[in-house]
């Protein structure tokens, strides 16, 4: 695990270990997750090994963390998902709403961050969110890379700014953070909306919830400047396009990625197994090394040429982590005044 050539040779055969023979009970298990390249690595890098060491079918179903919240409530009492793979606030909520099992067996030295209670769930990657922008434009016209929150507001990224909206983890990070920054906090949230109406809408191309659209808009030249994540900014970084991430001087947000096991009648152990094997160390570098996403393992040694973007160390330290239960309570009302008051 010392050199970037190890990581990339790493089979993942080598880590889906051979389960008891009581483990392959059932012939397809459906896990649902993000779509795009995060879908594309989970098909290699995973999938495959798993099968065969499983003797079962993996039917991978794709969409963003509302959408599979969406499907697990529209199957209540029928579920047909067996591993959930999405943000830590549907998480949360799926939680709440009694979808996820027990995991069993969890290694010892997973960060206390990613441990949920009962252990119903479980990170498996770390996020920061923060600003994207364009290396190479902002060095053509001469500009400093941006460094605060602030900065969305400033004039000369007019209608060169994309923003996912609130129904995505990363727009309501940008509301909280700017109500933070302004006295504010998850209990009350004006003075963000008041920022994002007044300040920042001035500069915003889209609201845009696709990653593939979102570098698309980069591709494009038509935008320059974006709130994402460490692991989208990273995983658009490794084609080549000329982009950076940047930790905003006060303070990036704290996305936890996570996966669960679905409880329903007879579920198959094979669910807890498939989140487990997301656990694995060298399952823990590739995704450091296609996403940025900081490891949730303190055995996991990461190379300094992977560790240029992700949380990890003094920056994983000095992330804001979001109050759940106050912002899951307020999400709907929250969502119904963006769509009222910012993306009228």
């Amino acid at each position: 695990m010392k050199h970037l050539a190890f990581v990339g040779a790493v089979s993942i055969a080598a880590i889906a270990l051979a389960p008891s023979a009581g483990l392959a009970q059932q012939k397809t298990l459906y896990v649902a997750g993000y779509g795009g390249s995060f879908e594309k690595t989970i098909r290699d890098e995973v999938i495959p090994a798993f099968e065969k060491a499983n003797g079962v079918k993996v039917e991978y179903v794709a969409g963003n963390s509302t959408d599979t919240l969406a499907k697990l409530q529209a199957q209540k009492g029928n579920q047909q998902i067996d591993v959930a793979i999405v943000d830590d606030g549907p998480m949360y909520q799926a939680i709440q709403l009694g979808f996820c099992g027990k995991l069993e067996g969890l290694p010892a030295d997973i960060y206390e961050a990613a441990r949920f209670k009962d252990d119903r769930a479980v990170g498996i990657g770390l996020v920061a969110t923060g600003l994207m922008y364009n290396t190479k434009i902002f060095a053509d016209k001469g500009w400093a890379p941006p460094t605060s929150w602030n900065d969305l507001k400033d004039p000369k990224y007019q209608k060169q700014l994309v923003i996912p909206p609130i129904n995505n983890t990363y727009g309501l990070h940008t509301l909280l953070m700017l109500a933070r920054m302004n006295g504010g906090s998850e209990v009350n949230v004006d003075a963000g909306f008041k920022i994002i109406k007044a300040d920042v809408n001035p500069n915003v191309l889209a609201y845009e919830p696709s990653p593939g659209k979102m570098t698309e808009l980069f591709q494009s030249g038509q935008a320059v400047l974006a709130v994402w994540g460490t692991a989208r900014v990273q995983s658009f970084a490794n084609t080549g396009f000329p982009v950076d991430f940047v930790y905003p001087k006060e303070g990036a947000a704290t996305l936890l990625t996570t996966a669960c096991p679905i409880t329903k009648p007879n579920a198959s152990p094979l669910a807890s197994a498939f989140v487990k094997t997301l656990l694995e160390p060298k399952v823990q570098l590739v995704l450091l090394k296609d996403y940025g996403y900081g490891p949730v393992l303190k055995s996991v040694v990461v190379p300094p040429e992977l560790g240029k973007m992700a949380p990890i160390g003094e920056r994983a330290a000095k992330l804001y982590t979001p109050d759940w239960t106050v912002i899951n309570d307020k999400r709907e009302e929250w969502t119904k005044r963006w769509n009222r008051e910012v993306e009228r």
